[in-house]
């Protein structure tokens, strides 16, 4: 019984472990983009929120131009 949930417990470990990479590459390019978008349009408080949007969503932009681009 106990080494049934310790291999759970590492299982959850590991799994969490390997999505996480994924995650720690999108954040940093949402750090990059904010930054970018920030020098961009800053200016009044609209703008800013404005860049933290465009920021969000410029992984789905980039996959729709790439399928643009690739004629798919």
């Amino acid at each position: 019984m106990d080494k049934e949930k310790t291999t759970k417990h590492w299982s959850k470990k590991k799994r969490a472990t390997k999505a996480g990479r994924g995650e720690l590459a999108w954040f940093l390019g949402f750090i990059g983009a904010v930054f970018y978008y920030l020098h961009v349009h800053s200016g009044t408080f609209w703008l800013v929120i404005l860049a933290f949007l465009k920021a969000f969503i410029w992984p789905a932009i980039l996959v729709y131009h790439l399928l643009l681009f690739l004629k798919v």
